[in-house]
C-alpha cells in the first residue's frame, strides 16, 4: 500500500467509526470524515436525520459543520462510506474539497458524476466494512433508508 492508499484508508476508518456511532444510537449508519495532507483527522460527522429530525444532517454536512470555519478545505480530503448524494456532493463543489474517498458505492450510487465533472478527485474503496453496514441497515429499516434518500412511500 502507497502513502495515499494508507491515508485514504486512515481518512475511511474515522468515517466508518462515525458510521457505526449513529448505528449505535438508532440512526442511519453512514459517516465521513475530513482529512488534512498530513494524515490529520480535522473533523468527522455522522449522520443524524433520525437522532436530530434534520432533515439535512447527513454525515458528510455533520462533518463539514463540524470542521467550522477555515480557508483550508481546498487542501482536504473528505472521506464518506457511501457516495455522497447531490445535497453533500454540492457542498464538497461549494467548498473546492479536492478529493472524496467513497467506502462503498454499492448500495447507493451518488453524486460521483458531478464531482468528477468539477474536476475532484474521486476513490472508491468498496470497504465490506461499510458495504455490510448499509446493506444491514437497509435489510432491517428499508423504511428509514427510503425516507434518508427520499423516495416516497409505496
Amino acid at each position: 500500500m502507497n502513502h495515499l492508499d494508507t491515508l485514504d484508508m486512515k481518512a475511511l476508518d474515522a468515517a466508518y467509526e462515525q458510521a457505526c456511532a449513529s448505528r449505535d444510537q438508532g440512526g442511519i449508519p453512514i459517516g465521513s470524515a475530513l482529512m488534512d495532507a498530513a494524515g490529520n483527522i480535522v473533523a468527522a460527522g455522522h449522520n443524524q436525520r433520525v437522532q436530530s429530525g434534520d432533515p439535512t444532517a447527513h454525515a458528510e454536512m455533520d462533518c463539514i459543520r463540524n470542521a467550522g470555519r477555515r480557508r483550508n478545505w481546498h487542501t482536504l480530503t473528505l472521506a464518506s462510506t457511501l457516495s455522497p448524494c447531490a445535497m453533500c456532493t454540492g457542498t464538497a463543489v461549494l467548498h473546492q474539497i479536492p478529493r472524496v474517498v467513497i467506502g462503498e458505492n454499492k448500495t447507493f450510487m451518488g453524486r460521483e458524476d458531478w464531482l468528477k465533472g468539477e474536476g475532484v478527485k474521486v476513490v472508491i474503496m468498496n470497504d465490506p466494512r461499510c458495504i455490510a453496514l448499509m446493506e444491514q441497515f437497509v435489510a432491517e429499516h428499508p423504511e428509514l433508508w427510503h425516507e434518508d434518500i427520499g423516495l416516497p412511500p409505496e
